[in-house]
């Protein structure tokens, strides 16, 4: 393959980002692959406008659903179905709001290394002002110092509450976030003994959370002994068991194992694995200073790192999007596109986060990838269902609103879209038309990876150059090399 500065933009922006958009994609195609990254880290630098669905009177739905549980009257069960129904089209419009930034925000970078935090630091939670609270902590300090990220999210209601540190008290250690702090937040498994995680579980003992999402250390059901924890003695709290944590170079090296599958190759290379994390540990886990060692060397660009990786469900969502900018009639049927594809986000399968890579795509799965551009072109009735996942719904089966609404997308009323193909034909201005199927097929699939433009041409509208531009995207976008990035 030859390695053209386009090709590594297009690379660069399409795992340091969600891909090109229609707009001034082509601009940035004119820049070096290191002036390119200096932009795209440059437009992340300020904080980022907090996503918010709901303020803090959301934080009762909790307390409601704990109140109603222990009545038995049919008032109470009613009532706790619509505080279930309504914390679930909160969560979903959440979803949405997070989803439309990442379309069409600046902070590209930033919104995707915030989209693989929210995978490493994995949270289910009915509370949705508890689950907003916490992707704020994530997008807030995705680009900062890990050490920042990792006492945030450890402190976070949503995860004190999805891990049970809320029982963890003294005398009666709850063990679960102890555990999944050590074997998924830092070091990874094996390089701890059960031994460390009955002491750490010790130290975070009195960590909780009040209903508005604060914080709350409880002192008298905290253990104060003494205990040891990865070699070291003393009379450790909380966040001591973090800090110690912080000093082991494992963490680096698990995270920065992390970051390369993410980012570079679902194969990690051992040699550049350990030089990003001896980096990454002597700059105090600077995120942003990892991220530049990692898009600005060249073994990114080597082309077994170029179209190798499957794209996740978000970012071929928002890929599509970004690139054929559209309106779409029923904005909700994005929360069940994910749930066909196995990624929706705000519930991952358990604390593990989403597996990634080949586990993407099974028959299922690529042939509804392969036909929903298709859909969108022609404005298909689309009769697709999810199917029932007790694992993602968290306890919520579909209900009779749920059936009404597959109702109406059977019926072809919900998942179609204005497509405004005017801006997308701007990216292609000056190509001339015998060249238009070849620039398409750069700017989609980077490197080809194996497509022909003969195999694109069999399928083209020829009737003129808007028609062309239009079969040729769409045909390219159903294809299995789309899936890859």
């Amino acid at each position: 393959m030859d390695i053209t500065k386009e090709l590594k933009n297009q690379h660069l922006m399409w795992r340091a980002g969600f891909g090109p958009s229609a707009v001034g994609a082509r601009e940035s195609l004119a820049y070096s692959p290191h002036t390119l990254f200096k932009s795209l880290d440059k437009s992340s630098v300020r904080s980022p406008r907090a996503i918010e669905v709901v303020d803090n009177s959301a934080n009762g739905l909790m307390l409601g659903l704990k109140q109603v549980s222990n009545q038995t009257s049919l008032e109470a069960a009613e009532e706790k179905k619509r505080l279930l129904k309504q914390s679930q089209q909160e969560i979903q419009q959440l979803n949405l709001a997070w989803i439309r930034e990442m379309i069409s925000g600046e902070d590209q970078f930033r919104e995707k290394i915030a989209l693989f935090w929210h995978g490493h630091f994995a949270s289910r939670n009915l509370n949705v002002y508890y689950q907003q609270l916490l992707l704020d902590v994530i997008r807030q300090n995705a680009l900062g110092r890990f050490s920042d990220l990792l006492y945030g999210v450890s402190k976070s209601a949503a995860m004190l509450h999805f891990l049970n540190n809320v029982q963890n008290r003294k005398d009666h250690p709850n063990e679960n976030f102890a555990r999944e702090v050590m074997e998924l937040f830092t070091m990874g498994r094996g390089h701890y003994s059960e031994q460390d995680v009955k002491e750490a579980a010790r130290a975070f003992t009195g960590w909780s959370a009040n209903p508005g999402g604060e914080f709350q250390f409880h002192r008298f059901q905290h253990d104060a002994g003494v205990k040891s924890f990865l070699g070291r003695t003393g009379n450790f709290d909380g966040d001591d068991i973090l800090a110690i944590l912080l000093e082991e170079k494992q963490t680096a090296r698990f995270i920065s194992t992390k970051i390369y599958r993410f980012f570079v190759n679902d194969e990690p290379d051992p040699e550049r694995v350990e030089w990003l994390a001896t980096r990454f540990f002597q700059s105090q886990y600077d995120i942003r200073r990892l991220m530049e060692d990692l898009f600005t060397s060249e073994w990114f660009y080597e082309s077994r790192n170029i179209g190798t990786r499957v794209k996740s469900p978000v970012e071929w969502l928002v890929g599509i999007r970004r690139m054929l900018p559209m309106i779409l009639e029923n904005e909700n049927s994005q929360i069940l596109i994910q749930r066909l594809l196995g990624q929706l986000l705000f519930y991952p399968p358990n604390v593990a986060g989403w597996p990634g890579g080949l586990n993407w795509i099974d028959s299922s799965t690529l042939m509804f990838r392969l036909q929903i551009p298709k859909i969108l072109y022609q404005g298909n009735e689309w009769s697709v269902k999810a199917k029932a996942d007790d694992d993602q719904e968290m306890g919520m089966r579909e209900s009779p609103d749920d059936q009404a609404h597959r109702a109406k997308l059977k019926n072809g009323q919900s998942f179609r879209a204005s497509i405004d193909w005017e801006s997308y034909f701007r990216r292609y201005d000056g190509i001339a038309d015998e060249e238009l199927v070849s620039a398409v097929l750069q700017t989609l699939v980077p490197g080809a990876q194996g497509l022909q433009e003969s195999t694109v041409r069999k399928y083209m509208d020829r009737l003129n150059r808007e028609s062309l531009l239009k079969t040729a995207t769409i045909q390219i976008m159903s294809t299995p090399e789309f899936q890859m990035c």
